[in-house]
């Protein structure tokens, strides 16, 4: 049984103790970057202009709803900045219009944004605060995940660190958008899953040391982890509908898995094991619990008589049947709205981006731009937050992206494919929407892909230093490029820390700081 669970499943590292330790270590680092002046700069910042918003009328109404004549009003701005909430007071609801605001991406992003702003009021910390909490759990999840994956708590460690140190991942965590939340449920949705195929691996091997083996192998019991997986995933639809890609995606990927854990057991059929004895219970794992997660997600909608489409009059009119009825068809009516908007959205924009773009940063997205006279001791001075990634994290992560593919053709290790997987799920579909719709994209679309890039960049490290029985002179040589790389990616970040976090400095030290001439926009 020893040889048969060590290959199914290879011993984790000894001392749990420690293996918490270092990626809390981690995530400590990276939540002094993300929580220091996180309030810098007192302003809103590019989209916040919506999300903060509607955060806080989700807080107050329930629902999304209209502020002074436009979200976008700039009057509106100054006067959240003030703190002063009156803004929706000038909304004066019609007794069939109760100011509803029609919106693009479901709630549940906003309604986490909500959460820093009833502990902290509707201040730039108060609605930054929960952004910020969901890069320091990202970065936990990620050294947690990558140690499971590689068996070593120091690449964990190492994955975490690099995930704290990229620059698009910074300025997300330090802003009111969506994404940053979209990439923490896509991740652990994803560390679910590894966890899940451990746990299901060692199941096999002990049925297949205590049972007469069959052609398609046993039902696998109850799967909490991947139930988990699927909540995750759906809350990251309930976040921006661009989750679906991976629910998709990771669905494949965790069949395929059971698929070869049945095979590496010596069964007969095992895929039809799989579709047999797996795919029931993956259905309602990552299809059920997903669209119930997703349909929960919009509770305040069906609860408030103001939102968008709600027709709350229509639906309370004829009983409680007709009631979950007709909130239904509004529901879904809504969504048909909402599609039509995503699939036409081709508003030109300063900043839009391809998506063949994105890896090479070429066209990154200046979420706040404010020259200024003073400020930085004389001369002309310049504030910035600029939403790009760390050149070296992104350029080495496409150089272990390769590494990835080479190593995954001649070894089919799951590790490579899981990587490679979950990297096309967060990119290739953007391709389509770029040839066939034209739709407006922004380089930052791409955050929930960092991960598994610095998953890529930490495999190909612990194919650099080798396993533990390789020679240690190779061995030595590995870790001083690995850490080599840390250091570089480490000293990029501290050079373009001030263009990220909207640090007064000279106009000379900014522009300096631009390295592409694509990063310059307002320059």
């Amino acid at each position: 049984m020893g040889s048969t669970r060590d290959r199914l499943v290879p011993p984790m590292p000894e001392g749990v103790l420690r293996g918490w330790i270092g990626p809390l270590l981690v995530a400590a680092f990276g939540a002094v970057l993300r929580f220091v002046n996180l309030g810098r700069p007192h302003a809103v910042v590019f989209d916040e202009t919506y999300y903060a918003k509607d955060a806080f009328a989700l807080l107050t109404f329930g629902v999304e709803r209209k502020a002074l004549g436009s979200v976008e009003d700039p009057v509106a701005d100054r006067m959240l900045i003030a703190g002063d909430t009156r803004i929706w007071e000038t909304c004066v609801p019609a007794d069939a219009d109760p100011c509803p605001l029609y919106v693009a991406h479901p709630p549940l992003g906003k309604w986490l944004i909500a959460t820093g702003e009833h502990l902290f009021g509707m201040t730039p910390f108060g609605w930054r605060f929960a952004a910020a909490t969901a890069g320091v759990l990202s970065i936990l999840i990620l050294a947690r995940t990558a140690r499971r994956m590689t068996r070593s708590t120091l690449l964990g460690c190492l994955a975490g660190l690099l995930l704290a140190l990229d620059g698009l991942h910074l300025v997300l965590s330090r802003t009111a958008l969506l994404d940053i939340f979209l990439m923490l449920f896509v991740l652990a949705g994803f560390a679910c899953l590894v966890t899940d195929r451990d746990h299901t691996r060692t199941r096999l091997a002990a049925w297949y040391a205590t049972s007469p083996l069959t052609e398609q192998g046993p039902h696998l019991g109850p799967r909490p982890w991947r139930l988990a997986a699927g909540t995750m995933l759906g809350a990251a639809c309930a976040v921006k509908w661009s989750g679906v890609f991976f629910l998709a995606a990771f669905t494949l990927l965790t069949l395929l898995w059971d698929a070869g854990a049945r095979r590496a057991v010596g069964l007969r059929r095992p895929y039809s094991g799989t579709l047999t004895r797996d795919l029931p219970t993956a259905l309602t794992a990552l299809a059920l619990t997903p669209a119930l997660t997703y349909l929960a997600s919009w509770s305040g909608w069906f609860a408030s008589a103001g939102g968008w489409g709600r027709n709350w009059a229509q639906a309370t009119s004829q009983g409680p049947y007709y009631f979950v009825f007709d909130s239904l068809r509004s529901w879904l009516a809504y969504h048909v709205q909402v599609l039509g908007f995503h699939t036409g959205l081709t508003t030109p924009h300063n900043y839009q981006s391809e998506p063949w773009e994105w890896p090479l940063l070429l066209r990154p997205v200046a979420f706040h731009w404010q020259p200024s006279a003073s400020g930085c001791g004389g001369g002309n001075c310049a504030q910035e937050i600029l939403a790009v990634g760390t050149p070296v994290i992104w350029y080495g992560a496409l150089a272990a992206l390769i590494a990835m593919v080479a190593w995954y053709v001649a070894t089919r290790d799951w590790r490579a494919g899981a990587v490679l997987l979950a990297y096309a799920a967060g990119w290739l579909p953007w391709f389509y929407y770029a040839l066939a719709d034209d739709r407006t994209m922004f380089m930052f679309y791409a955050v929930p892909m960092v991960p598994f890039m610095i998953l890529a960049i930490v495999l190909a490290a612990g194919l650099v230093i080798g396993p533990a029985h390789a020679p240690p002179g190779r061995r030595a040589l590995g870790a001083a490029l690995a850490g080599t790389f840390t250091l570089l990616a480490l000293a990029d970040l501290w050079w373009l820390h001030p263009v990220l976090t909207a640090e007064v400095i000279p106009y000379e030290d900014w522009w300096s700081r631009m390295l592409i001439r694509g990063w310059a926009g307002p320059g």
